[in-house]
């Protein structure tokens, strides 16, 4: 019996737009220094509209499941529907996962949130999704 429901499962053996891109719009990275995973998110953006995402993470099936989920959910949304995106929502969309796990999916949230706010600063963009946003922050772990 698997900890992780049949979602996760099929996200982490057959993770969706996994791969690099060329000539990405924005990439967003981060990694937890306290699991040693790692994300990083390449974005094309066309009129303030994420047309497509890839990912690349390097960590547990949680990390890489959130990831694909992450990038399914934001394609074809505006920065700032991405940026309403929380970890919790990808969290759902998964189905659940262990909460000894549910830490992994920030990685993506944070990764997608870095992208986002280097592209607003290249473009000059003021986001309200971005206030407060600080892009050196730390990982928070809860434990």
């Amino acid at each position: 019996m698997s900890m992780y429901n049949e979602k996760v499962m099929s996200h982490f053996t057959n993770p969706h737009n996994a791969g690099t891109m060329e000539n990405p719009d924005a990439v967003g990275s981060f990694g937890s220094p306290v699991c040693g995973d790692m994300m990083e998110i390449s974005l094309k953006i066309t009129d303030g509209v994420i047309e497509d995402a890839k990912f690349r993470t390097f960590g547990c099936g949680s990390a890489i499941a959130s990831s694909s989920v992450a990038t399914e959910m934001i394609k074809g949304k505006t920065l700032e529907e991405a940026l309403a995106l929380t970890n919790n929502d990808f969290v759902a969309e998964l189905g659940g996962l262990p909460e000894a796990k549910v830490h992994c999916s920030v990685l993506s949230e944070q990764a997608i949130k870095r992208a986002i706010y280097q592209y607003a600063k290249e473009h000059d963009l003021e986001l309200e999704g971005l206030k407060g946003f600080d892009p050196d922050a730390e990982f928070e772990h809860d434990h």
